[in-house]
């Protein structure tokens, strides 16, 4: 079959999403745990006798837990929607095939 001059394959397949929404869900979600370590890291710091990193707000042993669960907490959820934001993009450029018969990536 001859092809004509003005053929463009590109034409045939439809133009996928942006991903421009969870690109940015990505890195908030880089944030949030980044933030969570953090938080973590002084709290655990407190509690093992070193001085406070974050002044008052850690000063107390009760203080510093509370620290340590809220950033793990904050770690939790930043890495949870940075895999969900994750698996997200890849849905795109999969194939409209039934899970099952799909290989497993993740």
């Amino acid at each position: 079959m001859k092809l004509s001059d003005g053929f463009d394959a590109r034409r045939l397949r439809p133009r996928g999403p942006r991903n421009w929404g969870t690109r940015l869900g990505q890195a908030f979600a880089a944030v949030l745990a980044t933030l969570g370590v953090l938080l973590a890291l002084a709290g655990a710091a407190s509690l093992f006798g070193h001085p406070p990193a974050l002044g008052d707000l850690n000063a107390s042993k009760t203080g510093a837990s509370l620290l340590v669960v809220f950033g793990l907490l904050l770690l939790y959820l930043g890495v949870g929607l940075w895999r969900r934001c994750r698996r997200r993009r890849q849905r795109s450029r999969e194939l409209n095939l039934a899970p099952h018969l799909m290989k497993k990536h993740d």
